[in-house]
């Protein structure tokens, strides 16, 4: 009964998020066409968000769940606390200097990545401008990545599933109402993003916090659980 009842939480969040995700579409095309500053917006964006599903959804998810279900199943609960504590420390300095860093150089990793928006600096500097801002949202996802493999672990889905639905939200809500407030108008955008971050990550605490598993970070690279997720 407890798998049937999270298949459908999870696959009724899905299907919101892509419905969503359509009207998002459409809202956006509504309001900022198909010009040069969307298509800004849509390289900018594109780089957090391969990373995000690179390492946030895929690599570091598939190597931390199994050693914190073995810590879970097989250890007392004040190890898990220890090892979220580390792990949650660990990963929250490594991605606040690889967001630091990324927002030092955005200009190479815009040519690189964009070289034809050389040829435009009014374009090249908004790209410039939208990947600074958006680029920190890679950070919140990996710990909204991190916050969801705690709570699948234990069982709680409703949450985790519901977090994508929020970065739809947020870019409609961009688009409708901080546009018209923004210099220029495709920055709302930037800013919805960067505001679903915190939005996906925010929705997770409560949980968290109810299941006594909300642990101050501390970094301890050497801590074997660490390692042993680092290596994976």
């Amino acid at each position: 009964m407890a798998l049937w009842r999270s298949t459908f939480i999870v696959s009724a969040m899905t299907m919101l998020s892509r419905i969503l995700g359509l009207v998002r579409d459409m809202v956006l095309l509504n309001v900022f066409g198909a010009g040069k500053d969307f298509d800004t917006f849509v390289v900018a964006f594109r780089i957090p968000n391969f990373f995000r599903r690179l390492f946030a959804e895929g690599a570091f998810s598939q190597a931390f769940i199994p050693i914190l279900t073995e810590y879970k199943t097989g250890r007392a609960h004040t190890e898990v606390q220890i090892l979220i504590s580390r792990v949650f420390g660990c990963l929250l300095m490594v991605m606040s200097l690889l967001t630091l860093v990324a927002m030092i150089i955005a200009p190479v990793i815009i040519y690189a990545y964009a070289p034809g928006f050389h040829n435009d600096p009014e374009k090249f500097d908004l790209a410039v401008g939208m990947f600074r801002l958006t680029i920190p949202y890679l950070m919140f996802m990996s710990l909204t990545a991190f916050a969801s493999s705690i709570l699948n672990s234990y069982g709680s889905f409703a949450s985790p599933a519901f977090s994508p639905v929020l970065l739809n939200v947020a870019m409609i809500a961009g688009a409708w109402w901080l546009t018209p407030y923004m210099q220029q108008p495709i920055m709302s955008l930037g800013w919805a993003v960067l505001g679903a971050g915190i939005l996906q990550l925010a929705i997770q605490i409560p949980e968290l916090w109810r299941k006594k598993l909300l642990i101050p970070p501390k970094i301890d690279f050497k801590h074997e659980g660490v390692e042993r997720i680092m290596k994976l």
